[in-house]
């Protein structure tokens, strides 16, 4: 039993609700990375990387870092250090049964994002960990991902959300902190809500090379 209904399973009757995409749209996609790529890759400190499972289960993590931390090695290849996490290596794990990949790029300030989609790997390679260190910490992993199509994705979805509108943002209040959902759901014994908090944070300051 499906969980919604009037569900569209064809691509015909999707084109026949929302129409077919305008010349623009189909012309800006490109297998390579151009120097309007690349100067966006280098301004960029965020990026999101999609990935599914062997079963298709899928998943979005998030990177980040100081603006430049992808390497960009030529026209198809860049290279996403792996810094310290969780350790639940959710998209790792997935490369390992399946290549296929998806990165959304963004720029603070900026509506548009670039999108970058193809096959990565996990390497060990000694010099591309080298020249991805930080605070003289060396990642143990990076992902490496070879281009297959790449674009510039429109300002509309930053628009409508006002994403950069600072005036929009709710107050550091309006939700729970991180520290506070966990204990409600954990539960943890034996540890105060200050003691998770304080844990938090110290991993925060303390753990992010």
């Amino acid at each position: 039993m499906n969980a919604f209904e009037h569900v569209v399973r064809e691509e015909l009757e999707l084109r026949e609700i929302v129409g077919v995409p305008t010349p623009r749209s189909v012309q800006k996609e490109r297998s390579t990375l151009d120097q309007h790529d690349r100067a966006f890759i280098a301004r960029s400190p965020f990026l999101l990387i999609a990935t599914a499972g062997a079963d298709g289960r899928c998943d979005i993590s998030p990177k980040g870092d100081a603006p430049g931390f992808v390497l960009v090695l030529d026209d198809r290849r860049l290279v996403i250090p792996d810094r310290p996490g969780n350790k639940r290596l959710d998209s790792m794990r997935h490369l390992l049964a399946n290549p296929h990949v998806g990165l959304i790029f963004f720029v603070p300030g900026r509506e548009e994002t670039l999108r970058v989609n193809g096959r990565a790997w996990i390497t060990r390679d000694p010099e591309l960990l080298r020249r991805s260190a930080v605070q003289g910490r060396t990642p143990l992993l990076a992902i490496g991902v070879e281009v297959e199509q790449c674009f510039l994705h429109c300002a509309k979805a930053f628009r409508r959300s006002q994403l950069w509108a600072h005036e929009q943002w709710p107050g550091p209040d309006a939700l729970p902190s991180l520290a506070c959902v966990l204990f409600d759901q954990i539960r943890p014994e034996g540890v105060t809500l200050q003691e998770y908090e304080l844990d938090i944070e110290d991993g925060n300051v303390k753990r992010l090379y």
